[in-house]
């Protein structure tokens, strides 16, 4: 099977060190590697030339996170389209190796994505969301999981993943316009079409965020203007139930391990504008556009 590997990048100097090494060590190496660079004003384009990648480089405010990736399969022959973002620094010589097996296992598995570590310098809370949304189980998703699941089921991650060019294709792409989520789309798109999904945890890659209150604010405002604006994908899966609960404890749990419960009404603020910003993305039709742009995380989304 034919590998192609696709990273937007933008600034990404300060993760090179780590990446390019993690990227050459690996036992399965890509047929190609198309790096889709949005202006950065770093040598991140330099490097990964040096590094003998094919590297377009677009204008930052052309960039979508939907179209982005849409036209950049395009540009590459593969049969697999490894996807990654340029802060996920593969763990380990057999993280592309095991991501690409797992995929493999079924014909029926459009898209398989790894599992998330927090990388070494990672505070409690950032650490504790890759352990929550990354167990150590791998697991096929279907359909018939919307009972247990929810909208889980469409759970994916384009910071490391894998699709089928086949199935994406069949299921018409990457969406061209997109605030975000555009891995949650194509996932939900494949699994109603009778495709399944693969959480990969044999592939492992270190990512994490260590996000500060505003930034948790503005990242669900995106979440909640892409869930707004495709309301079929919670018709079809239904909404996430008490995972925001068991979110909740699970944090708490992670605070009191680390002896930090002082930072237990951090959570439940946190947990308040999560919701706050959600909520505000479901009602985006009626806010101002430059009230958009101020609270959003993708502010050039917003023209």
């Amino acid at each position: 099977m034919r590998t192609s590997l696709i990273i937007p990048t933008r600034n990404a100097s300060s993760h090179l060190a780590r990446l390019l090494p993690a990227l050459k060590m690996q036992t399965l190496q890509p047929d190609e590697m198309l790096v889709v660079d949005s202006a950065s004003s770093d040598d991140t384009v330099a490097r990964f030339r040096a590094f003998g990648a094919r590297v377009e480089v677009i204008d930052a405010r052309d960039f979508n996170h939907g179209g982005t990736r849409r036209w950049a399969s395009e540009q590459v022959a593969g049969d697999a389209l490894i996807v990654m973002t340029q802060d996920a620094i593969p763990a380990t010589p057999e993280t592309f190796a095991n991501l690409l097996a797992e995929l493999q296992q079924d014909p029926l598995y459009g898209v398989a994505y790894g599992r998330q570590l927090p990388h070494p310098d990672a505070g409690v809370l950032g650490a504790q969301s890759r352990h929550f949304n990354y167990p150590e189980q791998s697991r096929s998703k279907s359909l018939a999981d919307a009972p247990e699941l929810g909208i889980k089921t469409c759970f994916s991650s384009d910071s490391f993943s894998v699709y089928r060019r086949s199935v994406l294709e069949a299921v018409g792409g990457f969406p061209a316009d997109v605030i975000g989520s555009e891995d949650a789309y194509v996932a939900a798109r494949m699994l109603l079409e009778g495709y399944k999904v693969r959480y990969a945890a044999t592939a492992l890659v270190h990512h994490s965020h260590d996000y500060k209150l505003l930034d948790e604010f503005h990242r669900y405002f995106d979440i909640g203007v892409f869930y707004g604006r495709e309301p079929w994908i919670k018709q079809a899966f239904g909404d996430a139930g008490g995972e925001g609960k068991r979110y909740v404890l699970a944090e708490l749990a992670a605070l009191r391990k680390a002896g930090a419960l002082h930072r237990a009404p951090e959570v439940l603020v946190r947990s308040a504008f999560k919701l706050l910003g959600y909520r505000l993305g479901h009602l985006e039709r009626r806010l101002p556009l430059a009230l958009k742009r101020r609270i959003s995380m993708f502010p050039g989304y917003w023209r």
